[in-house]
């Protein structure tokens, strides 16, 4: 017999024993008398049989805990009640506190044993992140879950039993934890032993007792925030006072919202910038990329004019004044996020290099500010892999391509994503030999293989050589041009270029202010760890934006800036939790890819069955007008209409169409 065989029988008969004892629990009449009407009723016979047999009492009330507690039947709060009432606090709480962790551990390994490797067979991905961050502070979270009991605590047992959890820190986390709610509820039962009539409802005793109970929570929940307090900021020394109320670290999208917030409140905001207001968005993403698409297009519209009529049309243009033309643009938008303006909103705006010196406290040069809140909205820069030989010859990234004068005469675009396929389609359209080289095997691989499709066949009909499926290897410098050798189909092929555009993704800022040498954690992709209310470990340092994801919009960035900047101000007195239920973002291609919530390839991918409705615009009459009757739109719908939380995805609703949805990042 194969092992697999053999641990496939042995689940079996596991779950075989355990449904037999749970059934000989019911059929015995044991499990329907463990409420607090049945305890009362015969609470004189069972003390009287426990003053005459008290070791087999004790053993036989153990066993009987324990079971309740593996099997998960509904009782253990009652038992836990009766434990009190019929053995006293001191016996009682030692009887009830080995017997619910030992009971909870069988629980925790029966899970494990039962379901973990089927889980881990169909949801490795998922269940390794949850495993990474349970191996980092299980521990931790477990007693924070003991200590306030959210979720049942069956329901604890067998979700921890899924997770790479070791047994023993569950064992222990458990004990500890579950001390505080046992003294509580044994305590009660001690009380619940001295009703005798109606009016012994009222003691003094009987009502501690439950007063305690019902404030429990929230006294674990203080005592847990203030142990996660004490861990975190140990070593660091808290100002007596603080300058501002609110420091922001970085101009972008998301600071600059932060600190507008902020001032609308009347709050004390400092925003400290090292280069440019605006970020990424004005000065080398949304706002250059968008005008400069809008002069590629116009170039396109003059090169088919016939196809509105119009026999011919002449567009005679020099690329450098294209390019001034973006920096203008530029300039025009630039006010909007000044230094200027926000000073007049009562923002503290202060030029300089920004470093956390302590959970409070950042140092721009001389000068030493503190907060009782600080948002972290450095941004991202545009990811430069280790190819070799591309350090050797002058690539370009979305953020300095907009310095270029001369237009490149063969230009390479490494990367097939948002920002490679929007500028490639623009250098193509101004006159430049294009050649996306993309490693995986399609345009926009986050988008449904049908749109990226429809751009593709657009960039073939424009000219643009779309190179999916090449793994670039190295860069090869030669006395007369340069070549971008890749990988593909197992050969090795060298493509010529003049310039080499670098455009896969971007990479978040978390470098050379004090981050890292603070403590802030950081997660496997490299941006900032944040929980749902935008805290990171340091709970009064908050984050927003590209350095922390998971999505890199601009629009994405000012979402998350009003979630930091109310917590960072309202913190401990109130928080709000992110919503990324409905995120929509678009390529502003021709024609555009724009969509929200998952596509129809991820739902597929995730199990998620769903209905599509698809409408082609080749059938609009208002698409037919403008000469713009191709592609399409899809509507996906779910079985069951869901959000997959924690920055994921979205509700099953998409839309893939040749209209735009809000700006992107680009």
């Amino acid at each position: 017999m194969s092992p697999n065989r053999r641990r496939t029988l042995l689940r079996v008969a596991v779950i075989a024993v355990l449904v037999v004892v749970a059934l000989v629990l019911y059929q015995s009449g044991i499990a329907g008398q463990l409420d607090l009407e049945a305890l009362k009723a015969h609470q004189a016979d069972l003390a009287a049989w426990i003053d005459a047999h008290p070791v087999r009492a004790f053993a036989g009330f153990f066993g009987l805990y324990v079971a309740v507690a593996a099997l998960s039947i509904p009782g253990a709060a009652v038992m836990t009640l009766a434990a009190g009432a019929l053995f006293g606090l001191a016996q009682g709480f030692v009887l009830v506190s080995f017997a619910s962790t030992i009971g909870a551990t069988l629980a925790f390994l029966v899970a494990r044993f039962v379901l973990r490797d089927w889980l881990r067979a169909r949801y490795s991905d998922r269940l390794a992140r949850i495993d990474d961050g349970v191996r980092k502070d299980g521990g931790y979270y477990l007693f924070t879950l003991r200590l306030v009991p959210v979720f049942p605590f069956f329901v604890i047992n067998l979700l921890a039993g899924l997770t790479a959890l070791k047994t023993w820190t569950f064992y222990w986390v458990s004990q500890l934890g579950m001390v505080p709610g046992t003294l509580a509820y044994v305590y009660a039962g001690t009380q619940l032993a001295r009703i005798e009539s109606a009016g012994d409802v009222l003691s003094p005793g009987l009502i501690g007792a439950f007063v305690i109970i019902g404030l429990l929570p929230l006294i674990t929940r203080w005592f847990a925030r203030a142990v996660a307090a004490h861990r975190v900021y140990r070593g660091h020394t808290k100002p007596r006072a603080f300058d501002y109320n609110l420091i922001v670290i970085g101009a972008g999208s998301a600071g600059l919202v932060s600190a507008y917030i902020g001032a609308a409140v009347n709050a004390k905001v400092a925003l400290v910038e090292k280069h440019r207001m605006g970020g990424d968005c004005l000065n080398t993403g949304c706002v250059p990329s968008k005008a400069l698409i809008r002069s590629a297009r116009l170039l396109a519209d003059a090169r088919d004019s016939d196809r509105f009529g119009i026999r011919s049309m002449r567009a005679e243009f020099d690329f450098a004044e294209v390019m001034d033309r973006v920096k203008t643009v530029i300039r025009k938008v630039e006010p909007h996020d000044s230094p200027e303006r926000y000073r007049s909103l009562g923002v503290d705006v202060i030029q300089g290099d920004a470093q956390l010196v302590s959970p409070w406290e950042v140092a721009v040069g001389d000068r030493r500010i503190s907060a009782r809140a600080i948002i972290v909205a450095t941004g991202a820069r545009a990811l430069v892999p280790p190819i070799p030989g591309l350090d050797q010859v002058d690539y370009l990234t979305s953020d300095s391509i907009w310095d270029l004068r001369e237009l490149p005469r063969q230009l390479i675009v490494l990367g097939g994503g948002p920002i490679g396929s929007e500028l490639a389609q623009c250098f193509r359209r101004l006159g430049s030999e294009v050649t996306v080289v993309e490693m995986a095997p399609r345009l926009l691989p986050r988008e449904d293989a049908d749109a990226a499709a429809e751009l593709e066949a657009r960039f073939n009909a424009e000219g643009i050589t779309v190179a999916s499926a090449h793994r670039a290897l190295r860069v090869a410098r030669g006395p007369s041009r340069d070549e971008l050798v890749c990988e593909h189909d197992g050969r090795e092929v060298a493509l010529p270029f003049d310039r080499v555009l670098v455009a896969l993704g971007r990479k978040a800022n978390v470098d050379g202010f004090g981050l890292q040498e603070l403590g802030v954690c950081l997660t496997s992709r490299g941006t900032v760890e944040a929980d749902g209310f935008l805290r990171t470990n340091f709970p009064n340092i908050l984050v927003a934006g590209d350095v922390t994801g998971p999505f890199q919009f601009t629009h994405v960035a000012a979402h998350q800036a009003w979630y930091a900047s109310l917590n960072g101000l309202l913190a401990p007195f109130w928080s709000f939790r992110a919503d990324y239920s409905v995120i929509p973002w678009a390529t502003f291609t021709d024609p555009e890819v724009a969509r929200v919530g998952l596509s129809e390839d991820e739902a597929r991918e995730r199990g998620v069955e769903v209905e599509v409705t698809r409408y082609g615009i080749d059938d609009l009459d208002r698409a037919i007008a403008d000469g713009a009757d191709h592609g399409f739109v899809k509507l996906r719908l779910a079985e069951k209409f869901f959000a997959w939380r924690r920055g994921r995805a979205h509700p099953v609703t998409n839309l893939n169409a040749r209209g735009s949805a809000d700006e992107r990042n680009s």
